[in-house]
């Protein structure tokens, strides 16, 4: 990644106010980006208040409202638009299905148009792993395979996914590189969303009582935070470089080896804390695709993008920002001292 290519650059990023949105910002500061943010109110205790990145100029707002999409992005007039904004939960989906399809859906259309009416030069949406017609044949899936979604959040993004690609080739978006970014299941400090598995993995030893695992045998990419994000920005500068031959939808996910059960992140997360049990909930619960892997094999041919951490890494890093909280110790020094060492493994890659 060019550096030098963030500082003193327009960037407004939806949801940054969330998990991978506070990460993503924090980045930006550090590269000297200009940077605004639209979201919701953060969640207590989450990476936003630990992180405390710093903005240009920020708004709470839902982007299903368009009118106050469009007027804020053509109020700041960003260069580049990372889209984080989203219902990003699985259950959720279940439990209200017309709020997720509005929010994933028209949410992504309101921010993605409005970004090329305010004459943006690129805008990276990301959306998810989960986009993936899922046969349970535990394949890796490349960016060409047909896309689907056997609940309303992973349909919702499928959707948006479509939309964004759709919008990328619309006459009207003449001007503004449009990509999609489907990364896999991220870990890292400050998720603190319910059904967020190393987070209720805390809140249960914090609780001295067993995880409840409504899947524990189910496979997902698990990756720490920071590698999609790196993903995402070398995504951004190629749109903002080489928009006419930049990739359309880049995967972004760890190496097979890290494509493990859910029981197995969990004790691996239990070893480090020095305690924890889990046990499979009890009662029925809505179906989930038993087997998801992804290929990145693209994001390496096309960006130079490569996972850096293992899983065991990946775990220790987010069970110490765990303990640095409980410890009272100060998360956002943690946080830049993480995306430091990640910034050397890249420049000594």
């Amino acid at each position: 990644m060019n550096e030098t290519r963030w500082r003193g650059r327009r960037v407004l990023v939806t949801g940054h106010t969330g998990f991978k949105g506070a990460w993503l910002s924090l980045w930006l500061e550090r590269l000297g980006a200009r940077t605004f943010g639209v979201a919701l109110a953060p969640p207590d205790g989450g990476a936003y208040e630990a992180l405390r990145p710093c903005f240009e100029a920020q708004a709470r707002c839902d982007i299903r409202d368009r009118e106050r999409v469009v007027a804020l992005t053509d109020e700041w007039q960003p260069e580049i638009v990372f889209h984080l904004a989203a219902q990003a939960l699985v259950p959720d989906g279940y439990r209200d299905p017309v709020g997720t399809f509005e929010t994933n859906v028209s949410g992504t259309v309101n921010v993605v148009s409005a970004a090329v009416a305010a004459g943006a030069r690129a805008v990276v949406v990301v959306t998810s792993d989960k986009v993936y017609a899922n046969d349970g044949s535990g394949r890796a899936f490349t960016e060409s395979d047909p896309l689907g979604g056997h609940d309303p959040y992973s349909a919702s993004k499928a959707c948006a996914d479509i939309a964004a690609r759709s919008l990328r080739s619309s006459p009207a978006s003449a001007g503004t590189a449009i990509a999609v970014a489907r990364a896999g299941n991220v870990i890292g400090g400050g998720d603190v969303a319910p059904d967020r598995l190393l987070a209720d993995a805390h809140r249960a030893v914090s609780a001295h009582q067993p995880l409840r695992l409504r899947n524990p045998h189910a496979v997902r990419p698990w990756q720490f935070v920071l590698e999609p994000l790196l993903g995402y920005l070398l995504l951004g500068e190629q749109l903002l470089t080489q928009p006419d031959t930049a990739p359309e939808a880049v995967n972004f996910g760890p190496h097979l080896a890290s494509c493990r059960p859910v029981r197995e992140v969990v004790e691996l997360a239990f070893a480090r804390f020095g305690e924890g049990s889990w046990e499979p909930a009890a009662g029925d619960h809505p179906p989930e695709a038993e087997l998801l892997r992804l290929d990145a094999t693209f994001a390496q041919q096309t960006l130079g993008w490569s996972p850096q951490f293992d899983l065991e890494r990946a775990v220790e890093q987010t069970v110490t920002w765990w303990q640095t909280a409980d410890a009272g110790g100060d998360l956002r020094m943690l946080a830049i001292s993480q995306l430091d060492n990640m910034l050397a493994g890249q420049h000594s890659a």
